[in-house]
């Protein structure tokens, strides 16, 4: 098939009123941004419409990439044509007759914002229904509920149609609601929560803590194919790579077992809002499900909580575990997320945690440590990498290198 546009519909962005232009531009750079290894694909706006021109580029493709670009509702593939009467005509039955399988039932609807045209809206639906009934047998109206609707739309710079409406996946453009500081396991619920604040329109950074040499290169894969499983969403994705073993020895030097993923967790959040003041975020995303496992009663996220003034969003807090492995798999991250891997929480989970930690607890094994230090220790070690859907980056080069990436 051959198309020349795609036509792209927003949702959401049409309620923000003086601020549409800045959502509306964002939206744009999003879609380039998916689009950049197109270069012949172009994003234009104009008029309350984005189009992509193809200039040849595989619609199908643009088409997928489309389906995971926050904020659109819906697209359609478009064929654009002169403004004389014929060629409309014409562009149609060629619009029509690439529908696999071609419908029994149609009807036309026209829009004219271009009021120069010489025929009103409902004159050029009759010369163009017209025009196909005539040319492909057995066809008929059906006004009320037609196999496909042809749209015809007349512009001073064009005449575009098309007949098919494919759904977008909906919220808010990558980066018109601030930026968020997402906790990035290995595991199932991360990559989900990340996605679930990305498609309100969180700009997402990841932060992931490893514990190599103990946990393995594969486990760090794991992330960072994650990311580019993630990337696919907002065009790239960063990741702040945190070596945590240091800080690890101190909690099993000092705290109770029962009390081990606590600790951890009171350091993960404490890193990560130091992270969030440097990167201008103003949010911390987590994985936690109500009740999932012992680090996630409701006691448990109190007593982590303490030790930020940090927001933290919780996305899966009521979900059930079968409903967040749905949307694993719909968005791409399941089987990088179940590959038999440990990562520095699994590796460290004491026999018998405890499900009603004490903050008390937590408070005197902590005062016998250095936390500012270790903290800033743990940040002036940490690499960063940047993802986008065609990376090749591989664990190996990032782990065996001796250059520090931290960007202030």
């Amino acid at each position: 098939m051959h198309y020349d546009y795609i036509l792209v519909r927003y949702g959401e962005i049409a309620l923000k009123g003086k601020n549409r232009y800045r959502f509306e531009d964002r939206l744009v750079q999003n879609i380039r941004n998916v689009l950049k290894d197109l270069p012949q694909a172009k994003v234009t706006k104009t008029f309350g419409r984005i189009y992509v021109e193809l200039n040849g580029s595989p619609y199908e493709i643009v088409i997928e990439r489309l389906k995971k670009v926050f904020g659109l509702i819906s697209f359609s593939p478009v064929k654009k044509t002169g403004l004389e009467l014929e060629q409309i005509k014409t562009t149609a039955l060629e619009v029509i007759e690439q529908l696999k399988p071609i419908p029994k039932t149609f009807k036309v609807e026209t829009k004219r914002p271009y009021k120069l045209f010489p025929l009103n809206s409902p004159e050029v639906t009759n010369e163009v229904g017209g025009h196909l009934l005539r040319n492909i047998q057995g066809l008929k109206v059906d006004v009320h509920h037609p196999d496909t609707t042809v749209m015809v739309e007349i512009r001073e710079e064009g005449v575009f149609i098309y007949s098919e409406v494919i759904k977008g996946i909906g919220g808010m453009p990558a980066g018109t609601s601030g930026k968020g500081i997402a906790l990035l396991s290995g595991g199932i619920d991360s990559p989900v929560s990340s996605w679930y604040a990305m498609k309100r329109g969180l700009l997402v950074e990841g932060i992931h803590f490893h514990t190599y040499p103990l946990t393995t290169e594969e486990s760090i894969q794991k992330v960072i194919d994650l990311a580019q499983a993630l990337s696919y969403f907002s065009g790239q994705f960063k990741v702040h790579m945190v070596p945590f073993l240091e800080i690890q020895k101190e909690i099993k030097t000092y705290a109770p077992e029962s009390h081990n993923i606590t600790m951890m967790r009171r350091f993960f959040f404490r890193i990560a809002e130091r992270l969030a003041e440097r990167r201008g975020a103003l949010s911390l995303i987590t994985g936690e499900s109500l009740g999932q496992v012992a680090s996630q009663t409701l006691e448990s996220m109190y007593a982590i909580n303490q030790v930020v003034h940090t927001p933290i969003i919780r996305p899966l807090i009521t979900m059930d575990k079968l409903d967040i492995i749905e949307v694993a798999q719909k968005i791409g991250t399941y089987e990088a997320s179940i590959r038999p891997f440990e990562d520095c929480c699994s590796l460290f989970v004491p026999r018998n945690p405890a499900t009603k930690p004490s903050i008390k607890i937590a408070e005197k094994a902590e005062s016998y440590m250095d936390i500012d230090q270790l903290v800033e220790d743990a940040l002036a070690n940490t690499r960063v990498i940047t993802v986008t859907p065609h990376s090749k980056i591989k664990a190996k080069d990032l782990l065996f290198t001796d250059i520090k990436v931290f960007t202030k």
